[in-house]
């Protein structure tokens, strides 16, 4: 595996009162397509700017393989960085943009050419050798960009939003292929966004942050499906989310616990499952996906105790070619929003419309107690 481990350790940095990182501790591993992810403002780019070395952080430590480079110049590191507005030389072919850093090498002109024409392949841009940057459109200077950080062949390549200036469709194929990028040279990639649907298709592991804090790391899928607080559960993707009181935590299957939860916003009790064990009285935050929630016209005839059934009217729906999204207003006023999938061919459009009466329900493992509010 090439690329290198890099350990951030109690890394704090403050701008004036502004404190942009709170002993952040992070361990990327070798070869990782890494994502910092988090709303503007949140630390993440301050963090990739003191990893490329562009910042000193006030305390703490950035290590690269064991090594520690607080200190040591950004052009010394073992890490490049792309930046989002592609910080090309407009006076320069494609050719010299990504050549240049092989000439202050002064690598030979054979050399040059081999690595530069290997590169440029690599990001499908041969045909556009002798063009100069405004001749390109954003989506290739991005590509450009990539190829002169890459052709110095670096152990890190640091990617600060560089897809953020492209419309969503080209944003979206460029992503695939820096995916793509990632597989074939298979270097530790860091990668900087806000976007939170970026971050979960291409990444091996994902930190979350917000207020310079580090909420949670783990795969695209731990952090979607067991986020570990409520900033966590409401920033990745779209949920329903609660306040709610235990009433009663039983065992239930293997290790899980049947855990029955009061929430007065949707007015009764409801079963979640649960991997912890909970104490009766413990406020918790109580959170299930839209997508996990069925809505029918007809309340669901078998309902197990294991099975939450609620009734309410659609209050609006959206329609959005592959699915409807509904936010139906339950009988005490509570809203929720459940997403259908349109898994058939509709002929006659949704079967359920505005002002309808419905049923929503979902099944307790489909819920998820994100933390627990009291101690």
């Amino acid at each position: 595996m090439k690329g290198c481990d890099v350990s951030i350790e109690n890394v704090s940095k403050s701008f004036g009162t502004f404190h942009a990182l709170d002993d952040a501790n992070i361990k990327i591993q070798k070869g990782e397509f890494f994502s910092l992810l988090g709303p503007s403002g949140c630390g993440k780019t301050t963090l990739l700017r003191i990893i490329a070395g562009f910042e000193l952080p006030d305390t703490g430590i950035v290590a690269f393989d064991g090594k520690n480079v607080i200190g040591i110049d950004p052009n010394k590191r073992q890490s490049n960085t792309v930046f989002q507005n592609y910080a090309l030389f407009p006076h320069l072919s494609v050719f010299e943009n990504v050549a240049f850093p092989l000439r202050l090498r002064k690598e030979s002109p054979r050399e040059i050419d081999r690595k530069v024409m290997e590169y440029l392949h690599l990001v499908q841009l041969d045909a556009h050798v002798h063009k100069k940057p405004n001749q390109l459109s954003g989506g290739q200077k991005q590509r450009v960009a990539i190829a002169r950080a890459l052709i110095n062949e670096p152990s890190v390549l640091l990617l600060d939003e560089p897809l953020s200036a492209l419309d969503a469709k080209l944003r979206s194929n460029l992503l695939v292929e820096l995916d793509t990028i990632h597989d074939q040279i298979g270097i530790t990639f860091i990668y900087v966004t806000h976007d939170q649907s970026e971050a979960l298709s291409v990444s091996d592991r994902i930190a979350v942050m917000n207020q310079g804090k580090v909420l949670q790391i783990g795969t695209p899928y731990e952090i979607y499906e067991s986020p570990a607080t409520e900033f966590v559960a409401q920033f990745i993707g779209e949920t329903n989310i609660f306040d709610a009181r235990v009433v009663e935590c039983v065992p239930y299957k293997d290790d899980d616990y049947m855990v029955t939860l009061d929430i007065p916003e949707l007015g009764k009790q409801i079963k979640v499952t649960d991997y912890d064990k909970t104490e009766n009285g413990q406020q918790v935050s109580f959170t299930v996906r839209p997508e996990k929630v069925r809505i029918t016209l007809e309340e669901p005839k078998t309902v197990s105790r294991e099975i939450n059934v609620f009734r309410g009217t659609v209050n609006e729906p959206v329609y959005s070619g592959f699915q409807s999204k509904f936010y139906v207003e339950l009988d005490n006023g509570t809203m929720m929003k459940v997403f259908k999938q349109h898994q058939n061919y509709l002929e006659d459009g949704p079967e359920i419309s505005w002002k309808d009466t419905v049923y929503v329900s979902w099944a307790a493992n489909d819920g998820y107690i994100v933390e627990v509010l009291n101690q």
